[in-house]
């Protein structure tokens, strides 16, 4: 039976600008999770220059990680008591991830689907720190003794490398149950939240088209006419979810009302059904505008005062190297390093 504390660890990666899926996929779900066990937010700046949106290029970088931490605050982190801090002030993760290097194998490195995908068909002028980025998650989430963590289903693998090197670290020591086995949270119906303009397609920070997601930074009237000229269909709106399976675009609106009002998706699909488009999005504009438009809001008033959110990154800083310390330096013991 594991002796660990329950313990939350997840993260951003301050390249590009946050939108509606990072809010329901993963911000809205940790601030329910703050009432509910410890937990601990990183902005992933280290992630962040594996691949060349955020290499070579610290203004930008700088500006991003402030960016990322005024939306987990302006979406309802609690700093007083959840520490939000950037990996970049916090060296035992890239000391653990080092650990770690030597811990994985390369056969379990191969395996990373995502490598694969972000690397494409030239991984040979990808850098090295894209091929080990699951190793620093791990390094991550292990750092604290983390007990869950919340991911989307593009980062289950990582997760499960996680495992397998903290049951490995555990064995060649001869230390049972030093490091937990982390448990994957997997949130509900605003994990995947789609493109605008190809319902197929997962929303995301990289798209050329601006078109295509809602930034946690857009005016109101933007991002009611996003909405408002999102891909659908000719069809009126499905009367089931069976009815979804051949409509990519209409399931991605529903599932977006749905997790924006706190709804099942079943009573938001019989609330429309037979409905045209034009008046559902109409609605779903002013629902989108009234949830983001206080965050946009409040966002930019953080952001107008670059050293207070400095301020609060330190400060959470200080209290994750607080509980970061120690473990480092028992695996340092554990793997023989002279103190």
């Amino acid at each position: 039976m594991s002796t660990h504390k329950p313990l939350v660890l997840s993260g951003m990666q301050p390249t590009n600008t946050l939108h509606l899926g990072n809010y329901l996929g993963a911000l809205k779900n940790w601030v329910r999770m703050q009432e509910e066990m410890p937990c601990l937010f990183c902005v992933v700046d280290m992630h962040a220059i594996t691949a060349d949106a955020g290499y070579g290029k610290p203004e930008e970088l700088a500006r991003a990680t402030r960016e990322v931490a005024a939306a987990y605050i302006a979406g309802g982190v609690d700093v007083s008591r959840t520490p939000i801090f950037n990996q970049g002030q916090v060296p035992e993760h890239a000391e653990l991830s080092w650990i770690f290097n030597c811990v994985a194998r390369l056969g379990w490195m191969d395996r990373m689907t995502q490598f694969k995908e972000k690397s494409g068909k030239h991984k040979e002028r990808s850098s090295v720190g894209l091929y080990t980025y699951p190793v620093l998650m791990a390094a991550d989430i292990l750092v604290y003794k983390a007990t869950h963590v919340p991911v989307g289903e593009d980062q289950k693998q990582h997760l499960e490398l996680a495992r397998d090197i903290a049951g490995k670290f555990n064995n060649d020591y001869n230390a049972p149950d030093f490091f937990p086995q982390p448990e994957p949270v997997i949130t509900g119906t605003g994990t995947r939240v789609m493109s605008l303009r190809d319902g197929t397609k997962k929303m995301s920070k990289s798209d050329e088209s601006d078109a295509s997601r809602i930034n946690l930074t857009d005016t109101a009237e933007a991002i009611a006419d996003k909405i408002r000229r999102a891909k659908t269909d000719p069809h009126p709106l499905p009367g089931s979810k069976d009815e979804l399976k051949e409509r990519p675009e209409a399931e991605n609106l529903l599932n977006i009302y749905a997790a924006l009002a706190d709804q099942d998706r079943d009573a938001v699909i019989a609330e429309f059904a037979g409905q045209q488009f034009s008046g559902f999005k109409n609605k779903l504009a002013d629902l989108t505008v009234a949830k983001l438009e206080p965050m946009a809001k409040e966002m930019r008033r953080l952001l107008a005062d670059p050293a207070e959110i400095d301020r609060i990154l330190k400060a959470g800083a200080h209290k994750a190297r607080a509980i970061a310390t120690p473990i480092i330096d028992d695996v340092k013991k554990k793997v023989g390093f002279i103190a």
